[in-house]
Protein backbone atom coordinates (compact mmCIF):
# COMPACT_ATOMS: atom_id res chain seq x y z
CA UNK A 1 0.00 0.00 0.00
CA UNK A 2 1.00 3.44 -0.66
CA UNK A 3 3.10 5.13 2.12
CA UNK A 4 1.93 8.83 0.87
CA UNK A 5 -0.33 10.87 3.30
CA UNK A 6 -3.74 10.93 2.60
CA UNK A 7 -6.10 14.08 2.55
CA UNK A 8 -6.17 16.05 5.68
CA UNK A 9 -9.79 17.09 5.17
CA UNK A 10 -11.25 13.81 3.38
CA UNK A 11 -13.61 12.21 5.45
CA UNK A 12 -13.12 7.94 6.85
CA UNK A 13 -15.40 6.61 3.69
CA UNK A 14 -16.57 3.12 4.23
CA UNK A 15 -15.63 -0.09 2.36
CA UNK A 16 -18.62 -0.37 -0.30
CA UNK A 17 -19.52 -4.02 -1.56
CA UNK A 18 -21.12 -4.01 -4.95
CA UNK A 19 -24.88 -3.69 -3.51
CA UNK A 20 -23.38 -0.19 -1.85
CA UNK A 21 -22.65 0.72 -5.11
CA UNK A 22 -25.39 0.07 -7.02
CA UNK A 23 -28.41 0.56 -4.61
CA UNK A 24 -27.52 3.84 -2.61
CA UNK A 25 -30.44 7.07 -3.30
CA UNK A 26 -29.99 9.44 -5.99
CA UNK A 27 -28.09 12.58 -4.05
CA UNK A 28 -29.20 15.89 -4.66
CA UNK A 29 -26.42 17.83 -6.55
CA UNK A 30 -24.44 20.30 -4.23
CA UNK A 31 -24.01 24.28 -4.89
CA UNK A 32 -20.46 23.96 -6.57
CA UNK A 33 -22.34 21.01 -9.28
CA UNK A 34 -25.42 23.79 -10.32
CA UNK A 35 -23.99 25.58 -13.94
CA UNK A 36 -25.72 28.13 -15.67
CA UNK A 37 -27.99 27.50 -18.72
CA UNK A 38 -26.00 27.81 -21.65
CA UNK A 39 -26.96 30.65 -24.53
CA UNK A 40 -29.79 29.82 -26.61
CA UNK A 41 -28.21 29.08 -30.13
CA UNK A 42 -24.45 28.32 -28.73
CA UNK A 43 -24.42 24.70 -29.77
CA UNK A 44 -26.01 25.00 -33.03
CA UNK A 45 -23.05 24.87 -35.41
CA UNK A 46 -21.46 21.85 -33.58
CA UNK A 47 -24.74 20.04 -33.21
CA UNK A 48 -25.76 20.79 -36.84
CA UNK A 49 -22.54 19.54 -38.49
CA UNK A 50 -21.84 16.43 -36.23
CA UNK A 51 -25.84 15.46 -37.02
CA UNK A 52 -25.26 16.46 -41.16
CA UNK A 53 -22.11 14.36 -41.44
CA UNK A 54 -23.67 11.30 -39.32
CA UNK A 55 -21.22 11.68 -36.46
CA UNK A 56 -21.01 10.33 -32.95
CA UNK A 57 -19.84 12.33 -30.36
CA UNK A 58 -19.15 11.30 -26.34
CA UNK A 59 -20.19 14.80 -25.62
CA UNK A 60 -24.09 13.83 -26.22
CA UNK A 61 -23.70 9.77 -26.11
CA UNK A 62 -21.85 9.88 -22.70
CA UNK A 63 -24.61 12.75 -21.39
CA UNK A 64 -21.41 15.22 -20.87
CA UNK A 65 -22.21 17.92 -18.18
CA UNK A 66 -19.90 20.10 -20.49
CA UNK A 67 -21.18 19.79 -23.35
CA UNK A 68 -23.04 22.99 -23.69
CA UNK A 69 -19.70 24.50 -23.37
CA UNK A 70 -17.51 22.47 -25.61
CA UNK A 71 -20.19 22.72 -28.26
CA UNK A 72 -20.17 26.52 -27.96
CA UNK A 73 -16.36 26.84 -28.15
CA UNK A 74 -17.03 24.35 -31.43
CA UNK A 75 -15.24 21.47 -30.12
CA UNK A 76 -16.38 18.10 -29.67
CA UNK A 77 -14.82 14.62 -28.60
CA UNK A 78 -15.49 12.19 -31.86
CA UNK A 79 -16.34 8.61 -31.03
CA UNK A 80 -16.11 6.32 -33.73
CA UNK A 81 -16.77 2.39 -34.99
CA UNK A 82 -20.97 3.19 -34.19
CA UNK A 83 -22.93 3.85 -31.37
CA UNK A 84 -23.01 0.92 -29.71
CA UNK A 85 -21.02 -1.15 -27.20
CA UNK A 86 -20.13 -4.75 -27.20
CA UNK A 87 -19.19 -4.03 -22.47
CA UNK A 88 -22.08 -2.84 -20.13
CA UNK A 89 -20.21 -0.59 -17.77
CA UNK A 90 -22.44 0.46 -14.84
CA UNK A 91 -21.51 4.28 -15.63
CA UNK A 92 -21.88 4.75 -19.18
CA UNK A 93 -24.77 5.98 -20.65
CA UNK A 94 -23.33 4.84 -24.36
CA UNK A 95 -25.93 2.86 -25.73
CA UNK A 96 -24.89 -1.59 -25.15
CA UNK A 97 -25.94 -4.43 -27.55
CA UNK A 98 -24.78 -5.49 -30.84
CA UNK A 99 -22.79 -3.16 -32.67
CA UNK A 100 -23.38 -1.97 -36.32
CA UNK A 101 -21.18 -2.72 -38.84
CA UNK A 102 -18.19 -0.55 -39.54
CA UNK A 103 -18.72 2.17 -41.66
CA UNK A 104 -15.44 2.67 -44.17
CA UNK A 105 -16.25 6.35 -45.01
CA UNK A 106 -16.34 7.25 -41.24
CA UNK A 107 -12.56 8.65 -41.23
CA UNK A 108 -13.27 11.14 -44.24
CA UNK A 109 -16.46 12.16 -43.00
CA UNK A 110 -14.79 12.92 -39.41
CA UNK A 111 -12.06 14.62 -41.10
CA UNK A 112 -14.14 16.83 -42.61
CA UNK A 113 -15.57 17.87 -39.66
CA UNK A 114 -12.13 18.64 -37.95
CA UNK A 115 -11.78 20.70 -40.77
CA UNK A 116 -15.47 22.51 -40.55
CA UNK A 117 -15.20 23.06 -36.22
CA UNK A 118 -11.28 24.51 -37.17
CA UNK A 119 -9.60 22.17 -34.54
CA UNK A 120 -6.13 22.34 -33.78
CA UNK A 121 -6.38 19.37 -31.73
CA UNK A 122 -8.36 16.26 -32.39
CA UNK A 123 -9.62 13.84 -29.40
CA UNK A 124 -10.95 10.46 -31.14
CA UNK A 125 -12.30 8.44 -28.57
CA UNK A 126 -14.73 4.53 -29.87
CA UNK A 127 -17.13 2.14 -28.11
CA UNK A 128 -15.54 -0.80 -27.09
CA UNK A 129 -15.96 -3.67 -29.99
CA UNK A 130 -14.59 -6.82 -28.12
CA UNK A 131 -16.58 -8.39 -31.54
CA UNK A 132 -13.80 -7.01 -33.72
CA UNK A 133 -10.52 -9.55 -34.46
CA UNK A 134 -8.27 -6.29 -33.77
CA UNK A 135 -11.07 -4.35 -31.39
CA UNK A 136 -11.25 -1.43 -33.72
CA UNK A 137 -7.51 -0.66 -33.68
CA UNK A 138 -6.93 -0.48 -37.63
CA UNK A 139 -9.85 1.64 -37.95
CA UNK A 140 -8.45 4.04 -35.55
CA UNK A 141 -5.11 4.28 -37.31
CA UNK A 142 -7.46 5.31 -40.42
CA UNK A 143 -9.35 8.04 -38.51
CA UNK A 144 -6.25 9.40 -37.11
CA UNK A 145 -4.34 9.37 -40.21
CA UNK A 146 -7.51 10.78 -42.02
CA UNK A 147 -7.87 13.82 -39.93
CA UNK A 148 -4.23 14.54 -39.60
CA UNK A 149 -4.06 15.08 -43.58
CA UNK A 150 -7.24 16.99 -43.34
CA UNK A 151 -6.43 19.46 -40.67
CA UNK A 152 -2.72 19.54 -39.77
CA UNK A 153 -4.12 19.06 -36.27
CA UNK A 154 -2.44 17.39 -32.75
CA UNK A 155 -4.46 14.11 -32.30
CA UNK A 156 -5.40 12.64 -29.17
CA UNK A 157 -7.24 9.04 -29.18
CA UNK A 158 -8.92 8.00 -25.97
CA UNK A 159 -8.82 3.91 -26.56
CA UNK A 160 -10.60 0.76 -24.95
CA UNK A 161 -7.76 -1.76 -23.59
CA UNK A 162 -8.37 -3.68 -26.74
CA UNK A 163 -8.28 -6.86 -23.94
CA UNK A 164 -4.39 -5.94 -23.88
CA UNK A 165 -3.69 -7.10 -27.15
CA UNK A 166 -0.35 -5.63 -27.93
CA UNK A 167 -0.68 -5.78 -31.61
CA UNK A 168 -3.70 -3.51 -31.70
CA UNK A 169 -2.25 -1.03 -29.28
CA UNK A 170 0.64 -0.89 -32.02
CA UNK A 171 -1.37 -0.37 -34.57
CA UNK A 172 -2.81 2.31 -33.07
CA UNK A 173 0.28 4.03 -31.97
CA UNK A 174 1.43 3.38 -35.64
CA UNK A 175 -0.68 6.72 -37.14
CA UNK A 176 1.62 8.57 -34.71
CA UNK A 177 -1.15 10.46 -32.56
CA UNK A 178 0.59 12.77 -29.78
CA UNK A 179 -1.73 11.67 -26.83
CA UNK A 180 -2.78 8.16 -26.28
CA UNK A 181 -5.40 8.11 -23.55
CA UNK A 182 -6.97 4.94 -21.74
CA UNK A 183 -9.56 5.46 -18.89
CA UNK A 184 -8.43 3.82 -15.38
CA UNK A 185 -11.61 4.63 -14.24
CA UNK A 186 -11.79 3.56 -10.82
CA UNK A 187 -9.85 2.13 -7.78
CA UNK A 188 -9.31 -1.53 -8.29
CA UNK A 189 -11.36 -2.83 -6.08
CA UNK A 190 -14.68 -1.25 -7.58
CA UNK A 191 -13.85 -2.51 -10.92
CA UNK A 192 -15.92 -5.20 -11.22
CA UNK A 193 -18.81 -3.41 -10.67
CA UNK A 194 -17.98 0.12 -12.43
CA UNK A 195 -16.77 -1.37 -15.22
CA UNK A 196 -17.44 -5.32 -15.06
CA UNK A 197 -15.66 -6.57 -18.01
CA UNK A 198 -12.81 -4.77 -18.09
CA UNK A 199 -9.79 -5.58 -15.58
CA UNK A 200 -7.29 -3.18 -13.92
CA UNK A 201 -3.75 -5.14 -14.81
CA UNK A 202 -5.13 -4.85 -18.46
CA UNK A 203 -5.81 -1.12 -18.26
CA UNK A 204 -2.36 -0.48 -16.43
CA UNK A 205 -0.59 -3.00 -18.90
CA UNK A 206 -2.32 -0.77 -21.97
CA UNK A 207 -0.93 2.28 -20.65
CA UNK A 208 2.88 0.55 -20.25
CA UNK A 209 2.79 -0.59 -23.70
CA UNK A 210 1.59 2.89 -25.00
CA UNK A 211 4.50 4.34 -23.35
CA UNK A 212 6.70 1.37 -24.36
CA UNK A 213 6.21 1.07 -28.14
CA UNK A 214 4.92 4.94 -28.62
CA UNK A 215 8.57 6.12 -29.30
CA UNK A 216 7.61 9.63 -26.83
CA UNK A 217 3.71 9.45 -27.19
CA UNK A 218 2.76 10.91 -23.96
CA UNK A 219 0.23 8.33 -22.33
CA UNK A 220 -3.00 9.77 -20.55
CA UNK A 221 -5.42 8.16 -17.64
CA UNK A 222 -8.04 9.19 -15.69
CA UNK A 223 -10.58 8.33 -12.82
CA UNK A 224 -14.32 8.83 -11.81
CA UNK A 225 -14.57 9.89 -8.44
CA UNK A 226 -17.57 9.44 -5.67
CA UNK A 227 -18.11 5.98 -6.15
CA UNK A 228 -16.96 4.84 -3.03
CA UNK A 229 -13.39 4.91 -3.31
CA UNK A 230 -10.64 5.71 -0.35
CA UNK A 231 -8.33 8.82 -0.76
CA UNK A 232 -5.39 5.93 0.34
CA UNK A 233 -7.00 3.50 -2.81
CA UNK A 234 -7.23 6.67 -5.14
CA UNK A 235 -3.42 7.99 -4.01
CA UNK A 236 -2.18 3.74 -4.88
CA UNK A 237 -3.78 4.23 -7.81
CA UNK A 238 -2.18 7.76 -8.75
CA UNK A 239 1.09 5.72 -7.97
CA UNK A 240 0.35 2.60 -10.13
CA UNK A 241 0.41 4.80 -13.10
CA UNK A 242 3.03 6.62 -12.50
CA UNK A 243 4.92 3.34 -12.42
CA UNK A 244 3.85 2.80 -15.52
CA UNK A 245 4.90 6.44 -17.42
CA UNK A 246 1.77 7.78 -17.24
CA UNK A 247 2.23 11.39 -18.26
CA UNK A 248 -0.86 13.36 -18.09
CA UNK A 249 -3.98 13.12 -15.41
CA UNK A 250 -7.67 13.87 -15.53
CA UNK A 251 -9.24 13.71 -11.76
CA UNK A 252 -13.37 14.37 -12.23
CA UNK A 253 -16.54 13.98 -10.56
CA UNK A 254 -18.83 10.90 -11.29
CA UNK A 255 -22.40 11.73 -12.09
CA UNK A 256 -25.23 9.21 -12.26
CA UNK A 257 -26.88 9.44 -16.23
CA UNK A 258 -29.61 7.65 -15.30
CA UNK A 259 -31.27 5.85 -12.54
CA UNK A 260 -30.31 2.66 -13.90
CA UNK A 261 -27.11 3.48 -13.69
CA UNK A 262 -24.54 3.35 -10.46
CA UNK A 263 -25.44 6.10 -7.62
CA UNK A 264 -23.50 8.53 -6.24
CA UNK A 265 -21.26 7.77 -3.04
CA UNK A 266 -20.11 10.84 -2.47
CA UNK A 267 -19.61 14.50 -3.69
CA UNK A 268 -16.56 15.73 -3.46
CA UNK A 269 -15.47 19.49 -3.09
CA UNK A 270 -13.43 21.05 -5.15
CA UNK A 271 -11.10 21.86 -2.04
CA UNK A 272 -10.60 17.91 -2.01
CA UNK A 273 -10.32 17.78 -5.85
CA UNK A 274 -7.55 20.92 -5.59
CA UNK A 275 -5.47 19.12 -3.23
CA UNK A 276 -5.65 15.55 -5.14
CA UNK A 277 -4.27 17.33 -7.55
CA UNK A 278 -1.41 18.79 -5.56
CA UNK A 279 -0.27 15.27 -3.98
CA UNK A 280 -1.10 14.12 -8.34
CA UNK A 281 1.84 16.74 -8.90
CA UNK A 282 3.80 16.11 -6.51
CA UNK A 283 4.03 11.82 -7.94
CA UNK A 284 5.27 13.52 -10.98
CA UNK A 285 2.86 14.08 -13.55
CA UNK A 286 3.41 16.72 -16.28
CA UNK A 287 -0.05 17.75 -16.56
CA UNK A 288 -2.67 17.19 -13.92
CA UNK A 289 -6.50 18.09 -14.48
CA UNK A 290 -8.67 17.97 -11.45
CA UNK A 291 -12.30 19.08 -10.12
CA UNK A 292 -15.85 18.32 -9.97
CA UNK A 293 -16.47 19.11 -13.81
CA UNK A 294 -13.15 17.84 -15.08
CA UNK A 295 -13.50 14.78 -18.42
CA UNK A 296 -10.93 13.32 -20.05
CA UNK A 297 -10.97 15.58 -22.85
CA UNK A 298 -12.26 18.69 -21.40
CA UNK A 299 -10.11 21.24 -22.82
CA UNK A 300 -7.74 18.46 -23.82
CA UNK A 301 -6.10 21.05 -26.18
CA UNK A 302 -4.84 23.06 -23.17
CA UNK A 303 -2.68 19.80 -21.14
CA UNK A 304 -1.57 18.56 -24.48
CA UNK A 305 -0.11 22.09 -26.20
CA UNK A 306 3.06 22.51 -23.56
CA UNK A 307 3.81 19.04 -24.46
CA UNK A 308 3.36 18.02 -27.93
CA UNK A 309 4.50 19.98 -31.04
CA UNK A 310 2.12 21.03 -33.24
Amino acid sequence: MSTLPVLDNAPSLPILSSEDVVSAPRRRLPEWLKRPLPEAGGTYFTKSLVAELGLETICESGKCPNRSECWTRRTATFMILGETCTRPCGFCAVKRGKPEEVALDEPDRLAEACFRLGLKHVVITSVTRDDLADGGADHFKKCVEAVRLRTGATIEVLTPDFEGDPESIRIVLSARPEVFNHNMETVARLQQYVRRKSQYAISLKVLELAKQLGGGIRTKSGLMLGLGETTEEIIDTLADLRAVGCDFLTLGQYLQPSPKHLAVQRYLPPSEFDELGRIARGLGFLEVASGPFVRSSYHADEMASHHVDA
